[in-house]
């Protein structure tokens, strides 16, 4: 069978299949959907996450002095 979209197989402990479960259920969506809804929005706020310290480290290096102004960049 061919497919439009990668597949994955996770294993899951009970409690865990049990919640993702009823959350599918309560919102009218399929096991496969949710799961994939919820990976997309855990990915999202991973990625905030380490922008996020990425920005503090750079924050902590910064200085106003140092930086060069847009004039000084693009040559204006």
């Amino acid at each position: 069978m061919s497919t439009k979209h990668p597949r994955l197989n996770v294993v899951l402990e009970e409690p865990l299949y049990m919640s993702l479960k009823r959350l599918a259920k309560k919102e009218g969506m399929s096991l496969s959907l949710k799961a994939r809804d919820l990976i997309r929005e855990s990915l999202a706020e991973y990625e905030d996450s380490y922008w996020s310290k990425k920005a503090e480290a750079r924050e902590k290096t910064f200085h106003p002095h140092k930086a060069m102004t847009h004039k000084k960049v693009w040559n204006d």
